[in-house]
Protein backbone atom coordinates (compact mmCIF):
# COMPACT_ATOMS: atom_id res chain seq x y z
CA UNK A 1 0.00 0.00 0.00
CA UNK A 2 3.21 2.14 -0.37
CA UNK A 3 3.39 4.64 -3.15
CA UNK A 4 4.80 8.18 -1.86
CA UNK A 5 6.22 10.22 0.71
CA UNK A 6 7.79 8.80 3.82
CA UNK A 7 9.14 5.49 4.75
CA UNK A 8 7.72 3.76 7.24
CA UNK A 9 9.55 0.32 9.13
CA UNK A 10 6.22 -1.68 8.05
CA UNK A 11 6.57 -1.52 4.58
CA UNK A 12 10.42 -1.77 4.65
CA UNK A 13 12.37 -4.33 6.81
CA UNK A 14 8.45 -5.26 8.52
CA UNK A 15 7.28 -6.00 5.28
CA UNK A 16 7.75 -9.74 5.21
CA UNK A 17 5.07 -9.52 8.03
CA UNK A 18 2.57 -7.88 6.40
CA UNK A 19 0.36 -10.77 5.57
CA UNK A 20 -0.02 -11.38 8.75
CA UNK A 21 -0.52 -7.91 9.87
CA UNK A 22 -3.15 -7.23 7.21
CA UNK A 23 -4.32 -10.74 5.55
CA UNK A 24 -5.45 -10.58 1.75
CA UNK A 25 -8.95 -12.50 2.69
CA UNK A 26 -9.81 -8.86 4.06
CA UNK A 27 -9.19 -6.96 1.06
CA UNK A 28 -12.42 -9.39 -0.91
CA UNK A 29 -14.99 -7.07 -0.07
CA UNK A 30 -12.84 -3.93 -1.53
CA UNK A 31 -12.09 -5.94 -4.46
CA UNK A 32 -15.56 -6.65 -5.06
CA UNK A 33 -16.27 -2.99 -5.32
CA UNK A 34 -13.83 -2.41 -7.69
CA UNK A 35 -14.28 -5.21 -10.08
CA UNK A 36 -17.60 -3.71 -10.07
CA UNK A 37 -16.47 -0.37 -11.01
CA UNK A 38 -14.32 -2.08 -13.77
CA UNK A 39 -17.84 -3.47 -14.82
CA UNK A 40 -19.64 -0.24 -15.49
CA UNK A 41 -16.28 0.65 -17.49
CA UNK A 42 -17.02 1.27 -21.34
CA UNK A 43 -15.48 -1.63 -22.60
CA UNK A 44 -13.96 -4.83 -21.50
CA UNK A 45 -11.07 -4.30 -18.33
CA UNK A 46 -8.23 -6.81 -19.47
CA UNK A 47 -5.79 -4.71 -18.36
CA UNK A 48 -4.89 -2.71 -15.44
CA UNK A 49 -1.90 -0.73 -13.85
CA UNK A 50 -2.64 -0.95 -10.07
CA UNK A 51 -0.32 2.43 -8.54
CA UNK A 52 0.78 1.74 -4.67
CA UNK A 53 0.22 -2.22 -5.02
CA UNK A 54 1.99 -2.71 -1.55
CA UNK A 55 1.94 -6.96 -0.88
CA UNK A 56 -0.86 -7.27 -3.79
CA UNK A 57 -3.73 -8.17 -1.65
CA UNK A 58 -6.14 -6.10 -3.72
CA UNK A 59 -4.65 -7.87 -6.81
CA UNK A 60 -5.04 -10.78 -5.68
CA UNK A 61 -8.63 -10.59 -6.14
CA UNK A 62 -8.71 -9.08 -9.18
CA UNK A 63 -6.03 -11.20 -11.31
CA UNK A 64 -7.93 -13.60 -12.89
CA UNK A 65 -8.76 -12.74 -16.30
CA UNK A 66 -6.82 -9.85 -16.23
CA UNK A 67 -2.96 -8.77 -17.11
CA UNK A 68 -1.83 -6.71 -14.17
CA UNK A 69 1.13 -4.53 -13.75
CA UNK A 70 1.36 -3.41 -10.01
CA UNK A 71 3.95 -0.68 -9.29
CA UNK A 72 5.03 -0.03 -5.50
CA UNK A 73 7.76 1.85 -4.23
CA UNK A 74 8.78 -0.32 -1.64
CA UNK A 75 11.28 -3.16 -2.65
CA UNK A 76 9.79 -4.77 0.39
CA UNK A 77 6.43 -5.20 -0.77
CA UNK A 78 6.88 -6.04 -4.39
CA UNK A 79 9.20 -9.29 -2.65
CA UNK A 80 5.85 -10.38 -0.89
CA UNK A 81 3.64 -9.38 -3.82
CA UNK A 82 5.97 -11.34 -6.18
CA UNK A 83 5.57 -14.64 -3.72
CA UNK A 84 1.69 -13.98 -3.78
CA UNK A 85 0.97 -12.97 -7.59
CA UNK A 86 3.92 -14.26 -9.46
CA UNK A 87 1.69 -14.20 -12.66
CA UNK A 88 1.53 -10.16 -12.48
CA UNK A 89 4.02 -7.68 -13.00
CA UNK A 90 5.97 -5.85 -10.41
CA UNK A 91 7.67 -2.66 -10.77
CA UNK A 92 9.22 -0.97 -8.23
CA UNK A 93 8.52 3.27 -8.87
CA UNK A 94 6.84 6.36 -6.95
CA UNK A 95 3.67 6.83 -8.45
CA UNK A 96 4.06 10.66 -8.58
CA UNK A 97 5.88 10.22 -11.13
CA UNK A 98 6.21 6.74 -12.79
CA UNK A 99 6.01 6.90 -16.23
CA UNK A 100 5.90 3.00 -17.86
CA UNK A 101 5.75 4.21 -21.31
CA UNK A 102 2.23 2.14 -22.00
CA UNK A 103 -1.46 2.47 -20.99
CA UNK A 104 -4.36 0.46 -19.88
CA UNK A 105 -7.74 -0.17 -20.14
CA UNK A 106 -7.96 0.60 -16.33
CA UNK A 107 -5.60 2.51 -13.43
CA UNK A 108 -6.26 1.52 -10.08
CA UNK A 109 -5.22 3.69 -7.12
CA UNK A 110 -6.20 1.97 -3.45
CA UNK A 111 -5.55 3.39 0.22
CA UNK A 112 -1.83 3.67 -0.71
CA UNK A 113 -3.69 7.21 -1.79
CA UNK A 114 -3.39 8.13 1.81
CA UNK A 115 0.28 8.43 2.26
CA UNK A 116 -0.19 11.54 -0.44
CA UNK A 117 -0.19 14.10 2.31
CA UNK A 118 -0.31 17.33 0.15
CA UNK A 119 -3.17 18.75 -2.98
CA UNK A 120 0.04 19.21 -5.23
CA UNK A 121 1.48 15.22 -4.77
CA UNK A 122 -1.87 14.35 -5.12
CA UNK A 123 -2.26 16.02 -8.33
CA UNK A 124 1.03 14.53 -9.52
CA UNK A 125 -0.74 11.09 -8.48
CA UNK A 126 -4.07 11.97 -11.14
CA UNK A 127 -1.66 12.84 -13.50
CA UNK A 128 -0.12 9.70 -13.04
CA UNK A 129 -2.79 7.83 -14.10
CA UNK A 130 -3.94 9.51 -16.62
CA UNK A 131 -0.92 9.20 -18.60
CA UNK A 132 -1.32 5.28 -18.31
CA UNK A 133 -5.05 5.08 -18.80
CA UNK A 134 -6.39 4.72 -22.30
CA UNK A 135 -8.61 6.94 -24.34
CA UNK A 136 -12.07 5.68 -22.59
CA UNK A 137 -10.15 3.82 -20.25
CA UNK A 138 -11.01 4.54 -16.50
CA UNK A 139 -9.37 5.20 -13.14
CA UNK A 140 -10.60 4.43 -9.88
CA UNK A 141 -8.98 6.42 -6.79
CA UNK A 142 -10.35 4.07 -3.45
CA UNK A 143 -8.89 6.61 -0.05
CA UNK A 144 -10.07 5.33 2.91
CA UNK A 145 -11.72 9.09 3.73
CA UNK A 146 -11.99 12.17 2.97
CA UNK A 147 -11.75 15.01 5.01
CA UNK A 148 -15.32 15.27 5.72
CA UNK A 149 -16.08 11.88 6.60
CA UNK A 150 -12.57 11.34 8.80
CA UNK A 151 -13.06 10.55 12.45
CA UNK A 152 -11.29 10.22 15.24
CA UNK A 153 -11.05 6.23 16.14
CA UNK A 154 -8.84 3.13 17.85
CA UNK A 155 -8.71 -0.07 16.22
CA UNK A 156 -6.78 -2.92 15.22
CA UNK A 157 -6.13 -6.17 14.03
CA UNK A 158 -4.49 -8.97 12.89
CA UNK A 159 -3.72 -12.11 11.25
CA UNK A 160 -2.85 -15.41 12.63
CA UNK A 161 -0.55 -17.89 12.46
CA UNK A 162 1.50 -18.07 9.02
CA UNK A 163 2.68 -21.77 8.90
CA UNK A 164 6.06 -21.44 10.48
CA UNK A 165 4.35 -20.21 14.10
CA UNK A 166 4.70 -16.78 13.81
CA UNK A 167 1.90 -14.32 14.31
CA UNK A 168 1.18 -10.68 14.22
CA UNK A 169 -1.39 -8.15 15.66
CA UNK A 170 -1.68 -4.61 15.92
CA UNK A 171 -3.31 -1.45 17.66
CA UNK A 172 -4.49 1.83 15.84
CA UNK A 173 -5.31 5.29 17.07
CA UNK A 174 -5.97 7.72 14.14
CA UNK A 175 -6.48 11.35 15.06
CA UNK A 176 -6.33 14.69 13.21
CA UNK A 177 -3.60 17.22 15.08
CA UNK A 178 -4.42 19.99 12.82
CA UNK A 179 -7.95 20.16 11.10
CA UNK A 180 -6.66 23.34 8.62
CA UNK A 181 -3.83 20.94 7.00
CA UNK A 182 -4.20 18.16 4.95
CA UNK A 183 -3.29 15.10 7.10
CA UNK A 184 -4.14 13.07 9.49
CA UNK A 185 -2.38 10.73 11.86
CA UNK A 186 -2.25 7.49 12.33
CA UNK A 187 -0.18 6.04 15.57
CA UNK A 188 0.28 2.22 15.03
CA UNK A 189 1.31 -0.43 17.82
CA UNK A 190 2.65 -3.80 15.94
CA UNK A 191 3.29 -6.98 18.03
CA UNK A 192 5.17 -9.63 16.31
CA UNK A 193 5.75 -13.36 17.55
CA UNK A 194 8.25 -15.03 16.25
CA UNK A 195 8.31 -18.77 15.77
CA UNK A 196 10.49 -19.35 18.67
CA UNK A 197 8.12 -17.54 21.00
CA UNK A 198 10.19 -14.19 20.94
CA UNK A 199 7.55 -11.09 21.54
CA UNK A 200 8.49 -7.44 20.05
CA UNK A 201 6.23 -4.42 20.22
CA UNK A 202 7.13 -1.61 16.94
CA UNK A 203 5.40 1.31 17.67
CA UNK A 204 4.83 3.70 14.48
CA UNK A 205 3.04 7.04 13.81
CA UNK A 206 2.15 7.25 10.08
CA UNK A 207 1.41 10.69 8.42
CA UNK A 208 -1.85 10.01 5.63
CA UNK A 209 -3.91 12.81 3.46
CA UNK A 210 -7.02 14.24 4.25
CA UNK A 211 -8.49 15.92 1.17
CA UNK A 212 -11.75 16.90 0.72
CA UNK A 213 -14.29 15.77 -2.09
CA UNK A 214 -14.05 18.85 -3.90
CA UNK A 215 -10.12 18.61 -3.88
CA UNK A 216 -10.56 14.82 -5.30
CA UNK A 217 -13.30 16.34 -8.30
CA UNK A 218 -11.42 19.79 -8.75
CA UNK A 219 -7.81 17.81 -9.03
CA UNK A 220 -8.95 15.29 -11.24
CA UNK A 221 -11.15 17.57 -13.72
CA UNK A 222 -8.10 19.62 -13.65
CA UNK A 223 -5.72 16.45 -15.27
CA UNK A 224 -8.41 15.69 -17.99
CA UNK A 225 -10.61 13.17 -16.34
CA UNK A 226 -14.57 13.34 -16.26
CA UNK A 227 -14.67 12.84 -12.85
CA UNK A 228 -17.09 11.37 -10.47
CA UNK A 229 -17.69 10.28 -6.67
CA UNK A 230 -18.67 7.12 -6.07
CA UNK A 231 -20.71 6.49 -2.51
CA UNK A 232 -18.97 3.45 -0.90
CA UNK A 233 -20.58 0.14 0.18
CA UNK A 234 -17.87 -1.98 1.51
CA UNK A 235 -15.82 -1.34 4.68
CA UNK A 236 -11.93 -0.84 4.33
CA UNK A 237 -9.11 -3.12 5.30
CA UNK A 238 -9.44 -1.33 8.57
CA UNK A 239 -13.38 -2.47 9.52
CA UNK A 240 -14.62 1.22 8.64
CA UNK A 241 -16.96 1.72 6.03
CA UNK A 242 -15.74 3.23 2.76
CA UNK A 243 -17.20 5.88 2.58
CA UNK A 244 -16.39 7.52 -1.03
CA UNK A 245 -14.54 6.69 -3.83
CA UNK A 246 -13.52 8.62 -6.78
CA UNK A 247 -13.54 7.40 -10.48
CA UNK A 248 -12.41 9.20 -13.69
CA UNK A 249 -12.91 8.37 -17.06
CA UNK A 250 -10.30 9.43 -19.83
CA UNK A 251 -12.15 10.89 -22.70
CA UNK A 252 -11.93 8.44 -25.78
CA UNK A 253 -10.07 11.25 -27.58
CA UNK A 254 -8.21 13.74 -25.63
CA UNK A 255 -4.94 15.32 -25.30
CA UNK A 256 -2.19 13.79 -23.04
CA UNK A 257 -2.23 16.90 -19.89
CA UNK A 258 -0.05 14.63 -18.42
CA UNK A 259 3.34 14.34 -18.74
Amino acid sequence: MTGAGDCYRLYEELASWWPLISPPAEYAADAEMISAVFASAAGPVRTVLDLGSGGGHVAAHLKAGRAMTLVDASAQMLAVSRRLNPECTHVQGDMRTVRLGQTFDAVLVHDAVDYVTSSGDLQLVIETAFAHCKPGGLALFAPDHTAETFRASTGGGGGGDDGSGRQASFRERTSDPDPADEWILAEYEFTLREADGTVRVVPEAHRLGSFSRDTWLRLLSAAGFAARALPGTTAGNDHQPRTVAFAGRRPASSPDQAH
